[in-house]
């Protein structure tokens, strides 16, 4: 502040000395001035930050120093499982969909009105094997039947005629072969008596007429037998034929009535009181209650292992289920048949399997989409063992003497959270299934499920510890 005071005395002893024409000089000090305070504030600020670093270090220089706890090794708490070796089967599991067994489309065979209909033929009914579904109007089909009971009794009626005059005629060529026998005879001994002088010629030409005129009797009788069997053929094939249109008029006066081929759901249904229906109308479309099946899609691979384990598909065991909200429900289920036609436009073989539902809690529907758990290839003296042991390319780790220790393992197949494997294990070794970022040869580790309460709290104090040390 005095050198301030000082400047401005000063500057204002040389204003007044200084002529007006000396302003110029004014300015040029007045700027040096300027330049000089801003050097020394500066410093100032230099000096005040050198003071504080020189502190600092004194302040650190005089720290007392703190013992050091000595570094102790980290161990993991980990999970282990014992290795088991087996012939072991993982499960396929794919999705399907659910189809009727059986479904059948009942059509009019016959032509009239619609008479009755059951009363639960609508859609999602149940109707029972041999009830009435529908009725159609009898009338005109009764009188049908009629007429041909009627034509048939009459047929058989000439029959019986027919076949009496063929034994009437039977027993009058008989009669006329016996004539003729007498008169053949008769001519002989008029022949021998001729020999003798005891007949004349006219005698014997009479004879001879006699035995003529029975033979034309015989022939004309053998031919009204032959006409009269005829007629009795023709009167029989008369009859097959009303016989047959009997039946069909039968038949027809059976087909007013539609019954239900098996126990069924209705699907659709077309059939009402009074309607008109024509000949092949559909009227109901049924699928059995009882049968289900389920068809599925596995790929070339799976398809091919599975023939590899057993030589065929067909009659291996699969389980369905059926998610209904939280709750699933489980079929029991056998490969039937496999699909005619290889699925290439869905990559696979169609297979399908017939689904028990003789003891099910919730009945099946066809087109439910449904999971299907199916065994696959029987995979020989491998190891089951969890994904989270399974470590990169196939290393898992065993622990020995609380250290872990790399195998090297194949993978073969996974199955439902563990994969199947073959390699450098032996039954009974302890297996790692903690998945550890720091995992590798040698690492300290420890069961956890071993472990008491207590030196799981000394563990944690060990390694806050160690991390305070590290610090």
């Amino acid at each position: 502040m005095l050198q301030s005071l000082q400047s401005e005395t000063g500057s204002k002893e040389i204003s007044e000395v200084l002529p007006p024409e000396d302003e110029g000089a004014t300015d040029g000090f007045r700027k040096l001035k300027l330049v000089l305070k801003a050097l020394l504030q500066t410093l100032l600020a230099f000096a005040v930050l050198v003071a504080a670093v020189m502190g600092m270090n004194a302040l650190i220089a005089t720290k007392p120093e703190v013992p050091k706890q000595a570094i102790q090794e980290q161990s993991y708490a980990v999970e282990t499982v014992t290795v088991s070796q087996g012939d072991f089967a993982p499960d396929i599991n794919v999705f399907g969909e659910t189809t009727a067994g059986r479904e059948v489309e009942l059509r009019a065979l016959v032509a009239g009105e619609v008479i009755e209909v059951h009363p639960n033929l609508k859609a999602g009914g149940k109707v029972l094997q041999g009830e009435v579904l529908v009725a159609i109007d009898r009338f005109d089909y009764e009188g049908a039947v009629t007429e041909a009971e009627a034509n048939l009794a009459e047929a058989q009626a000439a029959l019986v005629e027919s076949e009496g005059r063929v034994e009437l005629e039977k027993a009058n060529v008989i009669r006329v072969r016996e004539q003729l026998e007498f008169a053949q005879r008769d001519l002989v001994r008029a022949e021998d008596l001729l020999g003798k002088g005891a007949v004349t010629e006219r005698t014997l030409d009479d004879r001879k007429l006699l035995v003529s005129q029975r033979q034309q009797s015989l022939e004309q009788t053998q031919n009204t037998l032959a006409l009269e069997e005829a007629k009795v053929v023709q009167q029989n094939a008369a009859i097959k034929r009303l016989e047959w249109r009997l039946e069909n008029a039968q038949r027809q006066l059976d087909n007013t009535i539609l019954r239900a081929p098996f126990d069924a759901i209705v699907r659709t249904e077309s059939a009402e009181l009074g309607r008109l229906v024509s000949v092949n109308d559909a009227v109901v479309s049924l699928y059995s209650s009882d049968e289900f099946e389920v068809r599925f899609i596995l790929s070339d691979n799976q398809y091919g292992r599975l023939l590899a384990d057993s030589g065929t598909v067909v009659g291996r065991p699969v389980d369905v289920t059926w998610f209904l909200g939280n709750s699933p429900v489980s079929y029991p289920a056998t490969v039937s048949r496999i699909g005619a036609d290889v699925a290439s436009t869905r990559g696979g073989v169609d297979l399908i399997a017939a689904i028990e539902t003789s003891d099910a809690r919730v009945p099946l529907r066809p087109g439910a989409f449904v999971e299907i758990s199916i065994p696959d290839q029987t995979y020989e003296n491998s190891f089951r063992i969890p994904e989270t042991a399974y470590y990169g390319e196939g290393t898992v780790y065993v622990v020995k003497d609380n250290r872990l220790q790399p195998r090297q393992v194949t993978s073969l197949a996974i199955d439902d959270g563990f994969i199947l494997v073959d390699g450098a294990l032996e039954a009974g070794e302890t297996l790692l299934v903690t998945r550890i970022p720091e995992a590798g040869e040698g690492l300290l580790v420890r069961d956890a499920n071993s472990a008491s309460p207590a030196e799981r709290d000394g563990e944690r104090q060990n390694v806050a510890g160690t991390d305070n040390a590290n610090q």
